[in-house]
């Protein structure tokens, strides 16, 4: 082993580590990486970033912008429609419900489709009687298993195709991975059907009703000579914040304001509308001189409009109040409580309600969080969110709507959504067809057919410039760049094929199939605990290795990377649709093996076969 060979290894070893590790994010890793690299002079400076302007990456950016045309236009909602049945059995609105999740995710991001049509599972468990993990884990990995089965469906088939553009042998057309990914997906989705959601662990919805934010929503009025009057309403909530309760509403004059402003000044006959554990709010009252007005169970009232008082008919008005600070309260006929699932790679991971000033910006109330079942959660407004968490969001139907597509957030109550644009979806549609058309027949290379389908969705404003580049996930792009020069490195060093030998003659013992089977199931292993695309870009290298000393198709080994990236069943953090699942299923983390496992099985059953019949080694 040369010198530049062992702090190649020490360099990935502990890129893995911390991959694993998950402290920080993996495309910081991967820069880090990167940058080490560069630093020992293992990659040439001028070479740093060039792995930014690889044809896997621009693909992979063009296919999340494309994505999120399919979404904004409605044409995605028009098919889930028409597709999904009205009134059939929990078997067949499962089967339809997983099919089409297959489907869309080989031709467009599996991310945006399993964020599509979670709303869609949430409804089938519930018309049925079932936890929604029921049909939540079946549409995640099936959504997976689609991704598998074209060059677009997920970033490690395009990485794979990728790294054998590299050494000579052409990119894989659009659908090269269909015969093997066809037959894992085909035979993945059968046993998810038949079987695969038994055995997903029956836990408590994280819903509205299940939420511990406190049994009551409180009326309270504020006495005329009480200790409240003359305080803003900052000044009382960090007086209730002793006794975990919070300040939601209030009502002033017969006008119930939602999310009132901090800085407003309470007045006699004011009405506060509080959050807080019975043992809590005797406290409360207490230390503030407020007096009980009206006691509203929340799980009476999920998801209506509070009404007011008895002896206080409260008109609630479309008229905004201003407070002192000349910012405006919010107002609004309809005020809905509404779940939310964070989205993985979205602007809220690691903030708190407080930091993104969701009452004073938004007029939002944040009721509660839910954590892999957990469902206590005190001091919300303090609380950092996770990738996964649930979020119970108060507040008027367009205020939660402007939230939700700020920051991505994915609605689990049935969505209110504006009429889609049949025009646009028409030609959305169109243009998604004719490039997958043009590169499964070659007329171009993929990366530059779905750029020239991003240019038309840009001009014709399918989706607007600023929308394109926040489809992106900048993360994928920036681990991918950093990623690849990595990757090359570990050729021109003689790493790969070091370890290659390594392997080969101490754990396959030079059977090529030995060797395919070591490949796929590392690969799987590597990427229930670490991203999908990392996974692919360090495994790739390998593989080609060993298929040079075995003398062997690479392809066969290429192929059986593509697979084993994308079958991360295990653990919630191996794909992001496990982790959208994490909350809204109520799961934990040791949930997924109970289905997981079988379905690794599955897998390396069925492709092994179908690899070395379809990919000859020889």
């Amino acid at each position: 082993m040369s010198f530049d060979q062992g702090l190649l290894f020490a360099i990935a070893a502990a890129t893995v580590v911390f991959f694993l590790w998950g402290r920080w994010r993996h495309d910081v890793v991967a820069l880090g990486a990167l940058l080490s690299c560069v630093f020992v002079g293992l990659v040439p400076v001028d070479e740093a970033f060039s792995g930014l302007g690889h044809p896997a990456v621009i693909t992979v950016a063009c296919v999340l912008i494309l994505s999120a045309g399919l979404q904004t236009t409605g044409a995605v909602d028009a098919l889930v429609q028409r597709v999904m049945p009205k009134a059939e059995g929990f078997f067949l609105s499962l089967a339809a419900l997983v099919g089409l999740g297959a489907i869309l995710s080989a031709f467009m991001n599996n991310v945006g489709a399993m964020a599509l049509l979670m709303p869609v599972a949430v409804q089938v468990a519930k018309k049925h009687g079932l936890p929604p993990g029921k049909a939540l884990m079946p549409l995640a990995f099936g959504t997976i298993l689609g991704g598998m089965t074209t060059l677009i469906g997920t970033p490690p088939n395009m990485i794979v195709s990728g790294f054998r553009h590299d050494i000579g042998s052409g990119s894989f057309g659009m659908f090269s991975f269909l015969p093997v990914g066809g037959a894992v997906a085909g035979a993945g989705v059968l046993f998810l059907l038949l079987l695969g959601w038994r055995l997903v662990p029956a836990r408590e919805e994280a819903g509205v009703a299940g939420f511990e934010t406190g049994n009551y929503l409180t009326e309270a009025r504020v006495l005329e000579k009480g200790k409240a009057v003359g305080k803003n309403l900052r000044e009382i909530e960090e007086a209730l914040e002793e006794v975990d309760a919070q300040v939601v509403g209030m009502v002033r004059n017969e006008l119930r304001i939602t999310a009132p402003n901090p800085a407003r000044i309470l007045k006699a006959d004011d009405i506060l509308i509080i959050e807080a554990d019975p043992e809590a709010l005797s406290s409360a009252l207490t230390a503030l001189d407020l007096t009980l007005e009206e006691e509203v169970s929340l799980s009476e009232n999920e998801g209506k409009q509070e009404e007011a008082p008895a002896d206080k008919k409260t008109g609630a008005s479309d008229t905004k109040e201003s407070g002192n600070d000349g910012t405006k309260d919010t107002t609004d006929k309809q005020i809905d409580i509404q779940e939310f699932v964070v989205m993985p790679a979205t602007a809220l991971i690691g903030r708190t309600a407080s930091v993104i000033r969701l009452r004073s910006q938004y007029g939002i109330n944040l009721l509660a969080i839910s954590r892999q079942g957990k469902r206590s959660i005190k001091r919300l407004r303090t609380t950092p969110i996770h990738a996964g968490d649930v979020l119970l969001l108060q507040g008027n139907p367009s205020s939660l709507a402007g939230f939700a597509s700020t920051y991505g957030s994915v609605p689990l109550a049935k969505r209110s959504i504006s009429l889609p644009d049949k025009r646009q979806a028409f030609l959305a549609t169109a243009i998604m067809a004719v490039v997958i058309v043009a590169a499964a027949l070659g007329m171009a290379p993929a990366a530059v057919t779905f750029a020239t389908g991003v240019l038309l969705f840009m001009i014709l404003r399918i989706v607007p410039a600023r929308k394109a580049y926040e489809s992106v996930d900048w993360s994928i792009v920036v681990l991918l760049g950093a990623l690849i020069p990595v990757a090359g490195a570990m050729a021109t060093t003689g790493a790969a094929d070091l370890l290659a030998r390594t392997l080969l003659e101490y754990v396959a013992q030079g059977h090529p199939v030995l060797a395919l089977a070591m490949i796929l199931i590392l690969t799987m292993t590597l990427s229930d605990f670490m991203n999908n695309a990392a996974t692919a870009a360090v495994m790739c290298p390998l593989a080609i290795s060993l298929a040079s000393e075995l003398q062997a198709n690479p392809d066969t080994y290429l192929m059986a990377v593509a697979i084993g990236a994308s079958c991360a069943f295990l653990t919630p953090i191996g794909h992001q649709n496990n982790t959208l699942i994490l909350g809204p299923g109520g799961f934990r983390f040791g949930d997924y093996w109970r289905l997981g496992l079988p379905m690794e099985i599955l897998v390396i059953g069925v492709s092994l076969p179908v690899l070395l019949w379809v990919w000859p080694l020889q």
